[in-house]
């Protein structure tokens, strides 16, 4: 359990966070593969492979999130590609409760992605989480992604909150780094980010499994 007396704001990642990571896991590696082959006649495989090799080099950077930029380099539409399988998109287990209780303390809770548009709006029309926090800020919006020390100066300007009296979840460990490296005083990253995949050992950061190991659940936010 945190302090939450010394908390004043919540800066709350969206994917691998709030929403299951399966859903992009799921599309990244198997139906973009799938459909990426079937639109330029490869052999599945083969563009996979390509497709991770090629992927991979954009890790860290803006590019590696932005959707406008994979689909003039892949010469596909990869937002249309998303909603072929919207209905993947599902929230963590204890988010809806958590998000409940959060405005209920009276709590500034802010989504901060790296998401880009197009899947955010997708994301948001499936689940309404834009109606269950007090704001949302999109690092493409900055030209700045997460993992830049930077993000966080310019969130600050247009989102005022105390770096010292700040909790950050997300469950990306170089994003937590550098929020660290800015001063954002409590950081917690995530042990299970897709639903999927095996649960990591985490020990950098402290790291939870479900957020009933902040609050205890009501039943309030389903």
């Amino acid at each position: 359990m945190l302090d939450w007396r010394n908390i004043d704001t919540v800066l709350l990642d969206m994917d691998g966070t709030l929403l299951d990571l399966h859903f992009d896991s799921y599309f990244w590696l198997e139906h973009l593969p799938q459909r990426y082959a079937e639109l330029h006649q490869l052999e599945p495989q083969a563009a996979r492979e390509w497709l991770h090799q090629r992927i991979i080099r954009e890790q860290g950077t803006l590019n590696w999130y932005c959707l406008d930029y994979w689909s003039e380099q892949l010469g596909v539409d990869i937002t249309a590609l998303k909603h072929e399988v919207a209905g993947r998109i599902a929230f963590r287990p204890q988010v809806k409760d958590f998000l409940v209780r959060l405005r209920r303390q009276g709590m500034r809770s802010v989504i901060v992605t790296n998401a880009h548009r197009g899947s955010l709006g997708l994301k948001l029309q499936e689940t309404g989480l834009d109606q269950r926090v007090d704001a949302i800020v999109c690092s493409h919006d900055f030209g700045l992604p997460k993992e830049d020390v930077a993000f966080w100066q310019r969130l600050q300007e247009i989102e005022p909150f105390n770096p010292a009296r700040t909790l950050l979840v997300d469950d990306s460990l170089p994003v937590l780094r550098s929020a660290q490296r800015y001063g954002i005083g409590y950081l917690l990253s995530i042990v299970q980010p897709d639903s999927q995949a095996a649960p990591r050992s985490i020990d950098e950061f402290r790291a939870i499994d479900s957020f009933d190991d902040l609050f205890p659940v009501d039943g309030g936010g389903q």
